[in-house]
């Protein structure tokens, strides 16, 4: 693997433990998609740091648990500005 990709997959990692984002989020922050974030974190971060592999496991498994919440709110939010742009 080039020491750039090896660079890269362990600022990510270190970036979501550190600020417990999803890996949406850190794909932005990134500039790559939220597939490569994802594949970075979950299978190519294994062979090269597996302490560090276990600790992004924990933070992508509690976002993974919280998904159902965030989205419920982002709906809520949405349908309550849709109210005051066409009040009836």
């Amino acid at each position: 693997m080039r020491v750039e990709l090896i660079d890269r997959i362990i600022d990510e990692a270190n970036y979501i433990i550190k600020t417990g984002a999803t890996v949406r989020a850190a794909a932005k922050i990134f500039g790559v998609s939220k597939s490569t974030v994802h594949k970075d974190v979950s299978e190519r971060l294994k062979k090269i740091d597996k302490i560090l592999y276990k600790k992004v496991k924990k933070v992508l498994d509690k976002n993974l648990a919280e998904r159902h919440v965030r989205g419920g709110e982002a709906t809520k939010k949405k349908y309550k500005n849709t109210k005051k742009l066409n009040p009836r």
